[in-house]
This record gives C-alpha cells, sequence and structure tokens, in this order.
C-alpha cells in the first residue's frame, strides 16, 4: 500500500500547486512538531518526568499534570511515551497514568487556542524566520538547555510556518474550488465528517496537525462552522486509532493505556455528537461571554474543543477505579521467571523510567538467586524467612532438594543478565552522569548476583557430602555455613522494606560485622579441629574453601541490598566512604 500511497501523493502534488501548498504546510507542521519534542526533552532534563512522577497520587492530580504537561509541551504523543514507560517500570499506577491521559486531551486543545488566535489572525510566517535562526544559532551552544531552547524555537518556527502555507494554500483555493459548498446537513452529515476527521488524522499521525487544518480551512471560509466540529470530534478518535496501532508490539501496561484512551475518546465523542447542537449552542452562548465575536469561528471552534473534552473527562473520570479494574482483568501480565520483566523497549528513551526499569530488574535477578540459593542449601523460602529459629530450622531441614543448577543458571539468571546488561548499554546513552553512575553500580550488583549463583554450585556439591556424613563436628559446621548464609538472606529481606535509608545502612553495616564470623581460618576455628583430631586433612581443605565461597555469596548480597534499597544519592555515598 505505501507505494501506492506515494504515487498518489506525487500525482497530487505536481497537478495542483493550492494542495501542494496545504500538504507543504501540513508536513512542516508536522516536523516543527518533532523539533519542539525533541527541544523540550533537552531542555527540562528530566524535570517533567519528576514532576508527572510525584504528580499522580490522586486521579484529579494527574489530571492537572497532565493538562500542564500537554500545554506545555504541546505534545501528547511525547507525553504518551512517558507515562507509558513510567507505568512499565511501576514508577506510576495505571489510575495515575490514566488520569494524566485524561488530563492530556484538556492540554492538547491548547493548539486549536493558539492557531485560532494567533496563526489566522496574524502574519504569522514573519516570526517564523526569526524564530528558526535563533534557534539554529542556540543549537551551536554545548549547554543541552540552550540546545534545547534552540531546538523549541526552530520547531515553534516550523509550526508557525506550516500554519501560513496551509492559509495561504486555503486561500488561493478559495479562487477557484469551494470546499463549502459540499457541506452536508444532518447526521449523515455528521457521521460523514466525524469519519474524515478521524481517517485524517490516522493518516497523518496527528491530531494537533489535523486541528490546525481544520481551524484554517474554517478560517478560510473552505468549510462549514458546523462541519468543523465534527471534524474536530473525529479527530479526536483518530488519535486514539493511532495510539491503538502503537500499542500492539507493547507490554500489557500500554495496552491498558491506550484502551482507556480510547474508551474515553469513544464516549467523549458519542456526547458530542448525541448533543452536538445543544453544544454548539452553548459554545455560542460562552463566547459571548469571553469576549469571542459571533462571527470568530475559529476561536468558537477551539472554544468547543476544550468544551467536550471537559465534558468527557466530568463523565468517565469518577468511574476511573472501575476502569481500572476492567482493563487489568482484560490484560493479564503473565509472568516468566527466565524472562526479563521491566525491559521495555517503550521505556529505554526516557532516562528516570529506563533507570528504575533497570533497579526492578535487578532485583528480580536477585529474588530469582535467592530461590537456587536456598535450594542449593537444602532450604525452601517460606521455611526460613522471617523465622526465629534459625538453627532450630536449618537443623531439620536436611533432606535433598533435587534443582539443577547449571540448568537454572542458564535460563533464570544468565539470561536476564545478559539482557539487564543489553538494555542497560543502550538506555545509558541518554543518562546524565549521575545516572550512568548509578547504572554502573546496578551491573556491578548483577555480576555479584551471578557470582554468588556459582559460588553455591561448589558449596552445594560437599553440603549434600557432610550432611550425610559421620562426623557430626563436619555436619555442625556445614550447618553453621547454611544458617550464617540464610541468615543473611533473612536479614536482607527485612532491609528491602524499611523505609529510611539510614535504618538501611546501619542494618548494612551490622551484617557486613556479622559475616566475619565465615572467616574461619582467620578465626582460629579450623585450627583447634584440626589440632583435636576432629577432622581429617581433607575435610579442613574443603570447609576452608566452602567458608570462603558463603562469605564471598554473603558479602555479595550485602552489597547488591547496599545498591538496590539505599536510594537517596547522600546516603549511598556514606555506604561508599564506609
Amino acid at each position: 500500500m505505501f507505494p501506492l500511497f506515494l504515487l498518489l501523493l506525487a500525482y497530487i502534488l505536481f497537478t495542483n500547486e493550492d494542495v501542494q501548498t496545504i500538504i507543504a504546510g501540513i508536513t512542516i507542521f508536522l516536523i516543527g512538531m518533532v523539533f519542539m519534542e525533541d527541544g523540550f526533552k533537552l531542555f527540562s532534563g528530566g524535570v517533567m518526568e519528576s514532576i508527572l512522577k510525584k504528580a499522580t497520587s490522586s486521579v484529579p492530580k494527574a489530571i492537572g499534570a497532565g493538562f500542564v504537561a500537554t500545554a506545555i509541551v504541546q505534545s501528547s504523543s511525547l507525553l504518551t511515551i512517558i507515562v507509558i514507560s513510567f507505568l512499565s517500570a511501576e514508577l506510576i499506577s495505571l489510575s495515575g497514568a490514566i488520569g494524566i491521559i485524561f488530563g492530556s486531551n484538556i492540554g492538547s486543545t491548547t493548539t486549536a487556542w493558539i492557531v485560532s488566535s494567533l496563526g489566522v489572525k496574524i502574519k504569522i510566517a514573519q516570526f517564523a524566520m526569526p524564530m528558526i535562526i535563533f534557534g539554529v544559532v542556540f543549537r551551536f551552544k554545548e549547554s543541552k538547555s540552550y540546545q534545547g531552547i534552540g531546538t523549541i524555537l526552530i520547531g515553534l518556527g516550523f509550526v508557525f510556518l506550516g500554519i501560513a502555507y496551509m492559509k495561504d494554500g486555503f486561500d488561493v483555493m478559495s479562487n477557484g474550488i469551494n470546499l463549502a459548498s459540499y457541506a452536508m446537513d444532518g447526521y449523515l452529515g455528521v457521521l460523514v465528517y466525524v469519519l474524515m476527521g478521524a481517517m485524517v488524522t490516522v493518516l497523518i499521525q496527528s491530531s494537533a496537525a489535523t486541528m490546525a487544518l481544520i481551524i484554517t480551512a474554517l478560517a478560510m471560509g473552505q468549510i462549514e462552522y458546523f462541519n468543523a466540529l465534527q471534524l474536530a470530534i473525529g479527530a479526536n478518535i483518530g488519535t486514539t486509532i493511532t495510539a491503538i496501532i502503537g500499542s500492539i508490539n507493547s507490554n500489557a501496561n500500554g495496552k491498558r493505556l491506550a484502551v482507556a484512551h480510547l474508551i474515553f475518546n469513544i464516549v467523549t465523542a458519542l456526547v458530542a455528537i448525541v448533543f452536538l447542537y445543544q453544544l454548539a449552542s452553548f459554545v455560542t452562548y460562552a463566547s459571548s461571554l469571553i469576549g469571542i465575536d459571533a462571527k470568530d469561528y475559529a476561536m468558537q471552534l477551539a472554544l468547543f474543543h476544550t468544551i467536550f473534552n471537559l465534558l468527557g473527562i466530568l463523565l468517565v473520570a469518577p468511574f476511573t477505579s472501575y476502569l481500572v479494574k476492567f482493563l487489568e482483568s482484560i490484560f493479564v501480565e503473565v509472568e516468566n521467571v527466565d524472562k526479563a520483566k521491566y525491559l521495555d523497549n517503550v521505556v529505554i528513551n526516557v532516562p528516570e523510567a529506563a533507570l528504575e526499569a533497570i533497579r526492578k530488574e535487578v532485583e528480580h535477578l536477585y529474588d530469582n538467586a535467592v530461590e537456587v540459593l536456598s535450594h542449593a542449601l537444602l532450604l525452601h523460602r517460606h521455611q526460613y524467612l522471617g523465622c526465629e529459629d534459625m538453627t532450630n530450622v536449618i537443623k531439620n531441614s536436611d533432606k535433598d532438594i533435587y534443582t539443577d543448577i547449571n540448568t537454572f543458571y542458564d535460563t533464570n539468571i544468565k539470561e536476564i543478565y545478559g539482557q539487564i546488561i543489553y538494555f542497560a548499554t543502550l538506555a545509558q546513552e541518554n543518562m546524565s552522569e549521575v545516572q550512568r553512575k548509578k547504572v554502573y553500580e546496578l551491573k556491578i550488583s548483577c555480576r555479584d548476583i551471578v557470582e554468588s549463583v556459582k559460588y553455591v554450585r561448589e558449596l552445594q556439591r560437599n553440603i549434600r557430602i557432610y550432611l550425610n556424613s559421620n562426623n557430626e563436628i563436619m555436619k555442625d559446621e556445614y550447618n553453621f555455613l547454611r544458617t550464617e548464609i540464610a541468615e543473611t538472606i533473612d536479614s536482607i529481606n527485612n532491609i528491602r522494606y524499611l523505609e529510611d535509608d539510614l535504618d538501611v545502612l546501619s542494618s548494612i553495616e551490622l551484617l557486613k560485622k556479622e559475616i566475619d564470623n565465615l572467616n574461619l581460618v582467620e578465626n582460629g576455628k579450623i585450627d583447634s579441629l584440626i589440632r583435636t583430631n576432629q577432622i581429617k586433612t581433607k575435610m579442613a581443605t574443603s570447609l576452608i574453601n566452602d567458608s570462603s565461597f558463603a562469605y564471598e555469596i554473603s558479602k555479595n548480597l550485602i552489597h547488591t541490598a547496599s545498591v538496590l534499597w539505599i536510594k537517596d544519592s547522600d546516603i549511598q555515598d556514606l555506604r561508599e566512604s564506609s
């Protein structure tokens, strides 16, 4: 279909200069939106992401944040990418994400206000060139903030230039063809124009560009006012179809959000269509109250666009909790312990979300490792995590748990480890130095986890041998090693749920001292056992090696805990200095 589309487009461009000018205006407008989106990414430096993350504790707050963010950046698609990223990394809840998308629909109406108040009333092209020139100058600065401002100016210049081209195209076209003569009345006309608005939005992948096109055509008298209202409703539907198409290959969260957006816009559109004439009358009344001229149909269209989106929020937002339950029931996330849970490609270009996704995936790797470590110690996690008498649990858990550590390592550890390293390598390209440092620490934690599994593989063999031996001393010593590792894992399990980073740090420092008991050579315990002939030399070498493995396992797990669960950077510095 794409080659046919290109041939059709070429035919239109080379046979009709007026349409060529309008299409050029649309494409320049779209390029401008892309530049503005990229510019705000550079300029904000993660500020917008931080605000969105904190402003989703309630649906009204999330709606407000979505409105403000979209009104500023003029890109609901950028906001959707950030929201899906945060949702995938579990930085925000589904209800908060839905609230942001609701607010984004209101924020996107500011484009209509800008075009109707500035674009069609003044010679906007005269501002475009200076903006592009100054934008290019700013782009040569090394500072990312200056580069961001420059990119925004270039984008805004192209947006203004695109509007001017569309305006000129419709103005010239009116001398030959009057599209308004094809206006359709009644609900058949409503259906035709709503579908047309949706199709145009799907085609050009931007509801903002569609609204700019509609308002410019209306201002130039190329379409009737009521038909313009219907096209605006269609544009709202079209933008959700774009979101649905984009979510096909995304995870469950992406699908949930796309369907929530679809439900919101379909409900809003249906209400607007059913009460179209009543809403139009209300817009006329409201326009007179706020000083919009009765013949200024472009401004009235912008007001209509805002009012019917507000109406949609009033109708749908109160049922957000029910919507969340419905969406979670139809899109169920299937958990695979041998596959990464959080490393979604949609997250990779949003640094804060990517960093959190990596951290959560390292947690996932840690949990998998704890499972195999426990089985190698002949324990099940439910037996000893949170128990009061660890020694007694260890003594009564001497039955072999048949776990092939090599197979487990290949499927549940190595595979995820590789995915983390690959994802982190790509994600850190967009990160700050501080964020890259954190990624490096997380990579080291992954290495520590992997090494711990390798150490326990060596330890497991002798645990099986000496727990079944007749030498009670060796049995007690290997139970001691099992107890120390199990107590370390249990303590870390308690640490991960502490909210105060200082409490986490102090608990970790205590753990570091406790595992010194595993240094059986330094504390003279093995020397004493050899001198008293309680163990043979072969047993002694096994115990020396295995106590070293137990110490390294515990040390690695403690280091991983400090990286994963101390979040404050200042406390992290204290950890490193200690």
